[in-house]
Protein backbone atom coordinates (compact mmCIF):
# COMPACT_ATOMS: atom_id res chain seq x y z
CA UNK A 1 0.00 0.00 0.00
CA UNK A 2 1.11 3.56 -0.67
CA UNK A 3 0.66 6.69 1.28
CA UNK A 4 1.21 10.01 0.68
CA UNK A 5 2.00 12.38 3.32
CA UNK A 6 0.94 16.44 1.90
CA UNK A 7 3.29 18.85 3.16
CA UNK A 8 2.04 22.40 3.53
CA UNK A 9 3.64 25.35 4.44
CA UNK A 10 3.52 25.47 8.45
CA UNK A 11 3.06 21.73 8.58
CA UNK A 12 4.70 20.12 11.56
CA UNK A 13 3.18 16.42 12.00
CA UNK A 14 4.15 15.52 8.49
CA UNK A 15 7.89 13.94 9.46
CA UNK A 16 5.60 12.53 12.32
CA UNK A 17 3.50 10.56 10.08
CA UNK A 18 5.96 9.74 7.44
CA UNK A 19 8.06 7.69 10.13
CA UNK A 20 5.22 5.69 11.16
CA UNK A 21 4.11 4.48 8.18
CA UNK A 22 7.67 3.74 6.91
CA UNK A 23 9.30 2.49 9.86
CA UNK A 24 6.58 1.11 12.35
CA UNK A 25 3.61 0.25 9.55
CA UNK A 26 6.45 -0.87 6.95
CA UNK A 27 4.55 0.64 4.12
CA UNK A 28 5.67 2.73 0.85
CA UNK A 29 5.43 6.54 1.92
CA UNK A 30 5.84 9.71 -0.42
CA UNK A 31 5.75 13.11 0.76
CA UNK A 32 3.79 15.53 -1.38
CA UNK A 33 4.37 18.86 -1.72
CA UNK A 34 0.93 21.06 -1.89
CA UNK A 35 1.89 22.58 -5.29
CA UNK A 36 1.05 18.75 -6.49
CA UNK A 37 -1.76 18.01 -8.39
CA UNK A 38 -1.02 14.48 -9.25
CA UNK A 39 -2.36 11.61 -6.80
CA UNK A 40 -3.12 8.89 -9.20
CA UNK A 41 -0.25 6.77 -7.62
CA UNK A 42 -1.42 6.85 -4.52
CA UNK A 43 -3.56 4.62 -2.41
CA UNK A 44 -4.48 6.73 0.70
CA UNK A 45 -3.27 10.13 1.40
CA UNK A 46 -2.62 11.87 5.22
CA UNK A 47 -3.19 15.84 5.90
CA UNK A 48 -1.01 16.08 8.81
CA UNK A 49 -0.89 18.02 11.84
CA UNK A 50 0.59 21.60 12.21
CA UNK A 51 -0.12 25.37 11.41
CA UNK A 52 -0.37 25.57 7.33
CA UNK A 53 -0.26 28.95 6.16
CA UNK A 54 0.59 29.85 10.41
CA UNK A 55 -3.13 29.70 10.36
CA UNK A 56 -4.08 32.76 8.84
CA UNK A 57 -7.64 33.48 8.42
CA UNK A 58 -9.03 30.33 9.91
CA UNK A 59 -7.14 27.26 10.57
CA UNK A 60 -7.00 25.32 7.14
CA UNK A 61 -8.67 28.22 5.35
CA UNK A 62 -5.81 29.45 3.13
CA UNK A 63 -4.58 25.73 2.57
CA UNK A 64 -8.38 24.42 1.68
CA UNK A 65 -7.38 26.71 -1.56
CA UNK A 66 -3.95 25.02 -2.61
CA UNK A 67 -3.80 23.23 -5.87
CA UNK A 68 -3.43 19.97 -4.61
CA UNK A 69 -7.21 20.24 -2.72
CA UNK A 70 -9.21 19.82 -6.31
CA UNK A 71 -7.10 16.70 -7.11
CA UNK A 72 -7.69 15.72 -2.93
CA UNK A 73 -11.62 16.00 -4.41
CA UNK A 74 -11.19 14.10 -7.29
CA UNK A 75 -9.46 11.32 -5.36
CA UNK A 76 -12.13 10.99 -2.67
CA UNK A 77 -14.69 10.54 -5.37
CA UNK A 78 -12.68 7.95 -6.80
CA UNK A 79 -12.73 6.13 -3.80
CA UNK A 80 -9.08 6.98 -2.34
CA UNK A 81 -8.86 6.94 1.41
CA UNK A 82 -7.94 10.01 3.41
CA UNK A 83 -7.19 11.30 6.79
CA UNK A 84 -6.95 14.56 8.19
CA UNK A 85 -5.85 14.86 11.61
CA UNK A 86 -6.16 18.03 13.64
CA UNK A 87 -5.15 20.57 10.95
CA UNK A 88 -5.42 18.07 8.28
CA UNK A 89 -9.22 17.70 9.73
CA UNK A 90 -9.66 21.78 10.03
CA UNK A 91 -8.74 21.35 6.11
CA UNK A 92 -10.89 18.91 5.12
CA UNK A 93 -13.62 20.97 6.35
CA UNK A 94 -12.71 24.46 5.10
CA UNK A 95 -12.05 22.07 1.65
CA UNK A 96 -16.05 21.38 1.83
CA UNK A 97 -14.62 17.27 2.40
CA UNK A 98 -16.15 17.18 5.53
CA UNK A 99 -19.46 19.12 7.50
CA UNK A 100 -19.48 21.30 9.95
CA UNK A 101 -16.93 23.60 11.38
CA UNK A 102 -13.80 23.58 13.94
CA UNK A 103 -14.12 26.51 16.29
CA UNK A 104 -11.75 27.80 19.11
CA UNK A 105 -11.56 25.36 22.09
CA UNK A 106 -13.88 26.71 24.79
CA UNK A 107 -11.21 27.46 27.40
CA UNK A 108 -9.89 30.09 24.75
CA UNK A 109 -6.35 28.11 25.32
CA UNK A 110 -4.18 25.41 23.25
CA UNK A 111 -4.27 22.43 25.02
CA UNK A 112 -1.83 19.91 24.88
CA UNK A 113 -2.25 16.61 26.78
CA UNK A 114 -3.10 13.24 26.77
CA UNK A 115 -6.95 12.10 26.17
CA UNK A 116 -9.80 9.48 25.82
CA UNK A 117 -11.75 8.25 23.12
CA UNK A 118 -14.37 5.74 22.23
CA UNK A 119 -14.72 4.03 19.26
CA UNK A 120 -18.30 4.76 17.57
CA UNK A 121 -18.03 3.26 14.77
CA UNK A 122 -15.97 0.04 13.82
CA UNK A 123 -16.88 -0.46 10.48
CA UNK A 124 -15.20 1.87 8.75
CA UNK A 125 -11.73 1.61 6.54
CA UNK A 126 -9.80 3.30 9.53
CA UNK A 127 -11.30 1.24 12.30
CA UNK A 128 -12.37 -2.10 11.21
CA UNK A 129 -9.83 -3.75 13.20
CA UNK A 130 -10.56 -1.92 16.47
CA UNK A 131 -14.14 -3.29 18.65
CA UNK A 132 -16.57 -1.01 18.70
CA UNK A 133 -16.69 0.64 21.77
CA UNK A 134 -12.76 0.45 22.42
CA UNK A 135 -11.27 3.21 24.67
CA UNK A 136 -8.34 4.36 22.41
CA UNK A 137 -5.56 6.70 24.36
CA UNK A 138 -4.34 9.12 21.76
CA UNK A 139 -3.04 12.68 22.66
CA UNK A 140 -4.49 16.22 21.63
CA UNK A 141 -2.37 19.33 20.51
CA UNK A 142 -4.74 22.20 18.89
CA UNK A 143 -6.36 25.92 20.01
CA UNK A 144 -9.55 25.19 17.25
CA UNK A 145 -10.86 21.62 18.10
CA UNK A 146 -14.31 22.20 19.10
CA UNK A 147 -16.37 20.66 16.60
CA UNK A 148 -19.85 22.07 16.08
CA UNK A 149 -22.56 21.77 12.96
CA UNK A 150 -26.27 22.84 12.71
CA UNK A 151 -28.87 20.76 14.47
CA UNK A 152 -29.59 19.28 11.12
CA UNK A 153 -25.73 17.78 10.02
CA UNK A 154 -25.15 16.81 14.40
CA UNK A 155 -28.87 14.53 13.71
CA UNK A 156 -27.70 13.23 10.50
CA UNK A 157 -24.11 12.46 11.74
CA UNK A 158 -25.35 10.55 14.82
CA UNK A 159 -28.13 8.61 13.07
CA UNK A 160 -25.93 7.57 9.80
CA UNK A 161 -23.15 6.60 12.07
CA UNK A 162 -20.85 9.02 10.68
CA UNK A 163 -19.33 9.89 14.34
CA UNK A 164 -16.52 7.78 14.57
CA UNK A 165 -14.61 8.93 17.87
CA UNK A 166 -15.75 10.65 20.67
CA UNK A 167 -14.27 12.08 23.99
CA UNK A 168 -14.41 10.08 26.65
CA UNK A 169 -13.19 8.63 30.46
CA UNK A 170 -11.22 6.13 30.72
CA UNK A 171 -13.79 3.39 31.32
CA UNK A 172 -15.11 5.02 28.27
CA UNK A 173 -18.15 6.50 29.86
CA UNK A 174 -19.18 9.81 28.14
CA UNK A 175 -19.51 12.94 30.21
CA UNK A 176 -18.83 16.67 29.81
CA UNK A 177 -15.27 16.39 32.10
CA UNK A 178 -13.85 14.05 29.78
CA UNK A 179 -14.33 17.04 26.60
CA UNK A 180 -11.55 19.12 26.19
CA UNK A 181 -12.72 21.81 24.19
CA UNK A 182 -16.00 21.90 23.86
CA UNK A 183 -17.20 19.51 21.21
CA UNK A 184 -20.97 19.10 20.08
CA UNK A 185 -21.87 15.90 21.59
CA UNK A 186 -18.18 15.04 22.52
CA UNK A 187 -17.01 14.32 19.33
CA UNK A 188 -13.49 13.91 18.31
CA UNK A 189 -13.80 12.39 14.75
CA UNK A 190 -15.93 12.49 11.52
CA UNK A 191 -16.46 10.18 8.56
CA UNK A 192 -17.56 11.04 5.26
CA UNK A 193 -20.67 9.54 4.40
CA UNK A 194 -18.82 7.37 1.27
CA UNK A 195 -16.74 6.12 4.15
CA UNK A 196 -13.09 7.11 2.79
CA UNK A 197 -12.35 10.02 4.51
CA UNK A 198 -11.90 11.05 8.00
CA UNK A 199 -11.02 13.72 10.16
CA UNK A 200 -10.07 13.87 13.55
CA UNK A 201 -8.45 15.80 16.33
CA UNK A 202 -6.46 13.38 18.23
CA UNK A 203 -3.51 12.40 16.57
CA UNK A 204 -2.55 8.77 15.83
CA UNK A 205 0.79 9.15 14.76
CA UNK A 206 2.05 10.33 18.33
CA UNK A 207 0.63 7.27 19.50
CA UNK A 208 2.01 4.07 17.64
CA UNK A 209 4.54 2.50 19.81
CA UNK A 210 4.81 2.03 23.31
CA UNK A 211 8.06 4.26 23.92
CA UNK A 212 5.53 6.73 23.62
CA UNK A 213 2.77 5.74 25.99
CA UNK A 214 0.28 4.29 23.88
CA UNK A 215 0.42 2.49 20.85
CA UNK A 216 -3.53 2.72 20.32
CA UNK A 217 -2.94 4.71 17.40
CA UNK A 218 -1.08 2.63 15.01
CA UNK A 219 -4.52 0.50 14.79
CA UNK A 220 -6.21 3.34 13.01
CA UNK A 221 -3.04 2.94 10.56
CA UNK A 222 -3.44 -0.69 10.26
CA UNK A 223 -7.05 -0.70 9.61
CA UNK A 224 -6.42 1.31 6.49
CA UNK A 225 -3.77 -1.29 5.52
CA UNK A 226 -6.01 -3.88 6.06
CA UNK A 227 -9.20 -2.43 4.35
CA UNK A 228 -6.60 -1.92 1.35
CA UNK A 229 -5.72 -5.34 1.23
CA UNK A 230 -9.33 -6.69 1.51
CA UNK A 231 -10.74 -4.23 -1.44
CA UNK A 232 -7.37 -4.96 -3.61
CA UNK A 233 -8.38 -9.17 -3.18
CA UNK A 234 -11.89 -8.40 -3.82
CA UNK A 235 -10.93 -6.62 -6.96
CA UNK A 236 -8.61 -9.19 -8.31
CA UNK A 237 -10.92 -11.98 -8.02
Amino acid sequence: MKFGVIVFPGSNCDHDCYYVIKNVLKQEVEFIWFREERLEDFDAIILPGGFSYGDYLRPGAIASYSPIVKSLRRFSENGGLILGICNGFQILIEAGLLPGALLRNRSLKFICKKVYIRVENSKTPFTNLITHGRVLSLPIAHAHGCYYADSKTIEKLESEGLVVFRYCGSNGEITEESNPNGSWNNIAGIISRNGNVLGMMPHPERAAEDIMGSCDGILIFESMVNHHGKHKQKNTR
